[in-house]
């Protein structure tokens, strides 16, 4: 079974910003919301990325690392494909596919699959910071962290930028015991490093081949 990583923060967290370390070939961004990537340089990329495309390419297998964009768009777009319907079954239907896809990659990716998910925060009645979602009738029929072993929470005071890897109780941030200090910096490459390490396992086929580029049809 693979990795699934959830990255939660705020827009303009640095979220995105973290993919700045790897290289070409070493992972498959896919792209949700269709946005530039927010540093310089080129990564192997699917645009709009769906729920189909998303499922195309982890079973086409040729990355070890995905990072699936602004995933809360997925929610946020089928809501609006499905704004005119009435009644609550849309909501169960949308939790659903969005489990369905996070379920695929827990359990159908490849034991070496590492795959991240960048994705908005809300604050719910609690104050606590949370994964956002599309109201409370879905949260209520999928709390999205608990799908996750891994969720990192982006923060930045202006100047830097970081991931929190454990909740001071006003988060839902996580991560095993040992496998990061308290707070790191915002490196997802560091990360899908120390992931691999703490699991024992392998290292991404980019890795191992010096950065050799795949080649992955847009």
């Amino acid at each position: 079974m693979g990795v699934g990583v959830l990255i939660l923060g705020a827009s303009g967290s640095g979220k995105s910003t973290s993919m700045r370390n790897f290289k070409k070939g070493e992972v498959l961004v896919l792209n949700v919301a269709g946005k530039r990537l927010p540093f310089r340089g080129a990564l192997d990329m699917v645009n709009n990325a769906t729920y189909e495309k998303i499922g195309k390419a982890l079973m086409a297998q040729q990355y070890k690392t995905y990072v699936v964009d602004d995933s809360q768009y997925l929610l946020a777009f089928d809501m609006f494909d499905r704004a005119k319907e009435t009644g609550y079954g849309k909501f169960t239907d949308l939790a659903v596919r969005f489990k369905n896809m996070l379920t695929y990659v827990n359990q159908k990716t490849p034991d070496d699959c590492v795959v991240f998910f960048l994705h908005h925060t809300e604050t719910d009645e609690n104050g606590r910071t949370k994964a956002k979602t599309v109201g409370k009738m879905l949260d209520n029929q999928l709390t999205v962290e608990g799908l996750f072993s891994v969720v990192l929470l982006a923060q930045t005071d202006g100047d830097n930028y970081r991931f929190v890897t454990q909740s001071d109780g006003a988060t839902t941030a996580k991560s095993p015991m040992g496998m990061f200090e308290r707070e790191i910096d915002n490196d997802l490459k560091l990360v899908d490093t120390a992931i691999r390490e703490y699991w024992q396992l392998a290292q991404s086929e980019a890795e191992k081949n010096g950065g050799k580029e795949n080649e992955q049809t847009k």
